[in-house]
Formats: structure tokens, C-alpha cells, sequence
């Protein structure tokens, strides 16, 4: 699988690159603060939610270190999915948070 890193997303985000990122934490973590525009599809739901996600369409993963997203990004890309993981979560995320 590949991964990202935060200090790359941040870029890409303020080159204004639309990007799909997913971030699986749980709700009350998302709550204390998320990377802009990214959807919260807790770990434990994606396999009940992967079919809001169109396999033609590259994800950024993300959680609170970068270790339940990889398990999501194993689990998608065993199924045909296209996923990024971004290393170090949130706690090496740097840039804004909504």
C-alpha cells in the first residue's frame, strides 16, 4: 500500500488539490478536530461503507497515528480499492484542522 506524508498532504491541500481524504477514527476523536473536507468513516463501519466509495478514486486514509488506517487501507485495497495511508496520523499532522 502506499503512503503519504502529513507535511505532503498539507501541500497538496494548499496547491488546491481536491483531495478525498477519509479520516477512521471515532466520532468523539473526529470531534476534537479533523483535516479540512475529510469524511469520518470510523474503522469499524468501513466495511459497511465502502460502497459510498467509487473504486476509480484514490483515498487518503487517515486516524490518531497511522495504524487503524493502514488495517482500512489493507482491507480496501484487498478489495479493489485505491488508498493512500498518511504516515504518523494526526498526531504528525501540522497543518489546519476544522
Amino acid at each position: 500500500m502506499k503512503t503519504i506524508t502529513p507535511k505532503e498532504v498539507e501541500e497538496r491541500l494548499r496547491a488546491g488539490e481536491s483531495l478525498r481524504i477519509i479520516d477512521v477514527r471515532e466520532p468523539d476523536e473526529v470531534a476534537a478536530g479533523k483535516i479540512p473536507g475529510a469524511v469520518n468513516i470510523p474503522l469499524g463501519l468501513i466495511e459497511f461503507r465502502m460502497h459510498e466509495l467509487d473504486k476509480k478514486k484514490e483515498y487518503i486514509l487517515v486516524c490518531r497515528s497511522g495504524g487503524r488506517s493502514g488495517r482500512a487501507g489493507e482491507f480496501l485495497d484487498s478489495r479493489g480499492y485505491r488508498v493512500v495511508n498518511m504516515t504518523g496520523g494526526m498526531l504528525a499532522w501540522e497543518g489546519p484542522v476544522e
